[in-house]
């Protein structure tokens, strides 16, 4: 990967920029819409949103008004939680089309897979909701569909009634945070690991041994944190609301980081924190 604009190739043969830019945690209105537009004047053609994060119509709105064309900004959205389900997922999908003011989706992910209000009928839910789904995608309303914070067994269950393998799984990778059994197993099934939180939400920044390697390679901890998720083959979803840092992220296709240094970054141990799991999240 050389720049921003290079492109991982999905499962369908649909091709990915292998930078997206996230918006979660923040907030709808203004600070979006800056954010967003900030992000495609610096070069970002991947944008990142999701119904639970409340800003699809600013993201819709920054697009729309960049002046890019629409065809080259792959956007991504997801299912809420409280619309799982084969009618709930059609209303869903439709209003985010809406909000976002565009006819279709590049990417639309199932964002959790048992959510609180499904918890004791979360393989039917999601059945429902991949077969709505799969429905828009034939009709050319979505180009991929994925999945988010999906666990093997949750991948097996909804794989028994699928017609169409999930082309994405979107969960929480960052140094010291690999989940190694959920990321061998998409691996092995040619599904694309995109990384949400590549910074540990901040902690990173805190860590001495990235301070150590930032200062090694002439770089700032984020990039090197975000340079570690594309050596390791991940497709990084790094967000900031500042545009100087928005810019700084994307400044990473000038250096490499050793073997080595890539390894000891993997082992840095829950220095970033854990990850929620799944099957126990209250909403």
């Amino acid at each position: 990967m050389k720049n921003l604009t290079d492109t991982y190739v999905l499962n369908n043969g649909v091709k990915i920029p292998c930078i997206g830019f996230g918006t979660w945690q923040t907030p709808e209105g203004e600070v979006a819409y800056e954010s967003v537009k900030a992000a495609l004047e610096c070069g970002y053609r991947h944008i990142d949103t999701a119904a639970m994060y409340g800003n699809e119509a600013s993201v819709g709105r920054a697009v729309k008004e960049s002046g890019i064309k629409r065809e080259d900004i792959f956007i991504t959205s997801k299912l809420g939680n409280t619309q799982h389900g084969y009618e709930d997922t059609k209303e869903a999908f439709l209003q985010t089309l809406a909000n976002l003011g565009t006819d279709y989706l590049d990417l639309y992910l199932i964002h959790w897979p048992n959510p609180i209000k499904y918890r004791n009928s979360w393989q039917d839910a999601n059945a429902g909701s991949w077969k709505a789904m799969e429905e828009f995608y034939e009709q050319g309303k979505v180009s991929a569909l994925g999945i988010s914070n999906f666990l093997p067994h949750h991948i097996d269950a909804l794989l028994e009634t699928a017609k169409i393998k999930p082309a994405i799984n979107q969960i929480r990778l960052c140094p010291g945070l690999t989940q190694e059994e959920v990321s061998a197993y998409c691996l092995e099934h040619d599904i694309l690991l995109e990384a949400y939180s590549p910074l540990g939400t901040g902690k990173l920044f805190t860590v001495e041994k990235m301070q150590e390697l930032a200062a090694k390679y002439g770089k700032t901890i984020a990039q090197v944190g975000i340079r570690w998720s594309l050596q390791m083959g991940y497709l990084p979803l790094p967000k900031s609301v500042t545009p100087s840092r928005i810019k700084e992220n994307t400044e990473i296709f000038d250096f490499t980081l050793t073997e080595e240094d890539a390894a000891v970054i993997a082992g840095l141990t829950e220095c970033c924190g854990g990850v929620a799991d799944p099957d126990l999240t209250n909403f």
